[in-house]
């Protein structure tokens, strides 16, 4: 869990309820006006009724996001409580809350890049031969060009281009198992969809925030340092899980 994200979500959550206090009436107020209705509007007008309705749905509408963020964060916790917490913020929030409170809380990404450097090491050096090999190919072909290419165009560059029309696949062909993104895709849907189809239940959220950090750190080399941007068409490899 990213200890900046959850202050920061904390720190949210406080300036809400600063703004619903100062602007809104009181807890108290609302359900003693509401609970006398007839009584309000005949004293004060309904104009200050539909306020402490608009008031009390906004303070319930709060407590239920507070209630879902502390939930959330509990899940992280190892044992029986992180367990008991995730099962009860499956039944108050809808998947695409709790997916919202995850990231807000940054569950799962709060973790050191996985070795970036040896990744990029290794590209370096994969870049260091192809620019290393370029001038043996170029001084090849015109040897080649210069040789062939005059005595075989008029008979084979026809049956050459003829295949052309089948066209080239948009996509880089894959490995069974591996992901091509997609615009949209994120890795908490990666994973969340990876691990219901494994199970054939819904996955909580710790178990989806463990997910998250192991699709990073086996494409961390095609992914990058930020976990958050995935580009379309990028080939993922399925980690193993335990």
């Amino acid at each position: 869990m990213s200890v900046l994200r959850l202050l920061g979500t904390a720190l949210g959550m406080s300036a809400i309820a600063a703004c619903l206090t100062a602007l809104a009436p009181s807890l108290a107020e609302s359900v003693g006006a509401l609970s006398v209705p007839q009584a309000t509007v005949d004293a004060a007008g309904a104009d200050v009724l539909v306020l402490h309705l608009v008031g009390l749905l906004a303070w319930l509408a709060w407590a239920w996001g507070a209630l879902g963020l502390l939930l959330t964060a509990a899940s992280a916790l190892p044992g029986l409580a992180g367990d008991l917490a995730a099962g009860t913020v499956r039944r108050v929030l809808p998947a695409g809350a709790r997916r919202a409170a995850a990231i807000a809380l940054g569950i799962g990404l709060g973790i050191a890049p996985p070795a970036l450097g040896v990744a990029a090491g290794a590209v370096d050096g994969t870049t260091t031969t192809q620019e290393l090999a370029r001038p043996t190919v170029r001084s090849a072909v015109p040897d080649w060009a210069a040789s062939t290419v005059p005595e075989r165009q008029p008979t084979h560059v026809p049956d050459w281009a003829a295949p052309a029309p089948a066209g080239v696949p948009d996509w880089p062909q894959v490995a069974a198992g591996e992901h091509v993104v997609v615009r949209g895709d994120c890795l908490w849907s990666i994973a969340e969809r990876r691990l219901a189809a494994g199970t054939g239940s819904e996955p909580t959220s710790a178990e989806v925030a463990v997910a998250v950090r192991a699709w990073w750190q086996a494409n961390a080399d095609v992914i990058g340092p930020d976990p958050d941007l995935l580009l379309p068409g990028q080939v993922l490899r399925p980690p193993v899980l335990p």
